[in-house]
């Protein structure tokens, strides 16, 4: 088991460095599969998700997603922790989109200048969205931690036109650095007392603080973090000449039912419009 490192400022953050540990230590049987098949699954799923509306659909895929997530032994309680950022974002949003659905009314709540009536269908929609928050989440997380660095990287070198080859490897290796400069801020922060709540208003106005000057700096490390590059003898473009693992003949098969599904379902539910 990988226990949480003291410097990460939040469990509910994913953890950039236990993503890399488990991407770089995978023994799985997902980890053994092609990059090029994980990828192009995920792609397939994000497909899926666009297209169905169903919830029992969604379950059954969000379960696929997480029995996935399991067996490849990654750690389920981090990502239960994961989960809660984007919860709070979608229900926030759900709040105010859930009433006045089209449905049966199971409530009305009726005021002098607004009317608001919950509906069965008005209700299904802070689970239908869910399922659409946590499904791409969990897959993107399955990729991330089942693939190499050096894999992901000679995928976006071959994928992507120059320069934003480089811009998503440079982001992808500076990410480590701002995250770990967020965290310093933090806990200075709090080891000076700033875990103490005294009003929301003023813990509002102390972080965004935290995060303007994060902004600022980041701008001088990433002048710093160039000079370093340049004397190891970067000169703007950065090859990824890993081998990636060839796709076998039973993904290619996993991959054409996944495709193959993903149009049938499109033209079931462009008939049934």
């Amino acid at each position: 088991m990988i226990s949480m490192s003291n410097s990460q400022a939040s469990d509910h953050l994913p953890d950039f460095d236990l993503i890399t540990y488990y991407s770089e230590n995978c023994h799985s049987i997902l980890c053994k599969i092609s990059p090029w098949t994980k990828l192009m699954g995920l792609i397939a799923i994000i497909a899926i998700l666009t297209i169905i509306q169903s919830i029992e659909l969604l379950i059954a895929l969000y379960l696929f997603v997480v029995v996935l997530y399991w067996q490849s032994d990654l750690p389920l309680r981090k990502l239960s922790d994961w989960y809660l950022l984007p919860i709070l974002f979608v229900l926030s949003l759900v709040i105010i989109l859930m009433w006045n659905e089209p449905g049966v009314p199971l409530f009305s709540l009726r005021l002098p200048w607004l009317s608001l009536t919950l509906t069965d269908k008005g209700l299904l929609l802070p689970i239908r969205l869910l399922l659409k928050a946590l499904i791409p989440i969990t897959s993107s997380l399955l990729l991330l931690m089942t693939t190499r660095y050096a894999h992901l990287s000679a995928m976006i070198y071959r994928i992507f036109p120059s320069p934003l080859d480089q811009i998503f490897l440079m982001s992808y290796r500076f990410l480590f650095i701002t995250l770990d400069m967020v965290n310093s801020m933090i806990r200075a922060f709090k080891s000076r007392g700033g875990g103490i709540i005294r009003s929301i208003g003023r813990q509002s106005q102390v972080f965004a603080e935290i995060f303007a000057l994060v902004f600022i700096r980041s701008y001088d490390r990433a002048e710093r973090v160039n000079k370093a590059l340049e004397s190891r003898g970067y000169s703007g473009k950065y090859i990824a000449a890993t081998e990636i693992q060839q796709m076998r003949p039973l993904e290619y098969i996993i991959l054409l039912v996944l495709f193959f599904t993903v149009a049938y379902l499109l033209l079931f539910y462009s008939s049934s419009v």
